[in-house]
């Protein structure tokens, strides 16, 4: 490995099967997302606000159960927009390069966390 030429980008090969794992993860999310936001408009139906006897215990749980929905969309909104940067980046043949130090990210790390744009190193520094 020490003979080994140090890599600036990786290759376009390498980079398309990013782009497949990308897309694959993408996909799974975007499904996600619409099942969730489809179960936090199918909540808006309901006849509670017209219904003449509130029942509380079932609205606390009706609302807690609602935030968690939206939390969950949030999350999974934010890893949407990471995903879709990576493959931005893999177009402009920049994905996989640090941020914060210009060195490629191990594949290792990549394959975990697809969307990543800082290396291990770097994001221990940050905190």
């Amino acid at each position: 490995m020490a003979d080994e030429k140090i890599k600036d980008r990786y290759s376009d090969e390498e980079l398309a099967e990013f782009k497949v794992l990308i897309q694959e993860k993408l996909d799974k999310a975007n499904k996600e997302y619409a099942e969730l936001r489809a179960a936090l408009r199918f909540g808006d139906n309901s006849d509670r606000d017209t219904a003449p006897i509130f029942k509380n215990m079932e609205d606390g749980a009706e609302t807690l159960n609602r935030e968690e929905l939206g939390l969950q969309a949030s999350r999974l909104e934010k890893f949407i927009k990471g995903l879709q940067g990576a493959l931005v980046r893999i177009e402009n043949k920049t994905y996989g390069i640090c941020r914060a130090t210009g060195k490629l990210i191990p594949k290792e790390r990549l394959r975990a966390v697809p969307h990543a744009t800082l290396s291990v190193e770097a994001k221990e520094k940050r905190r």
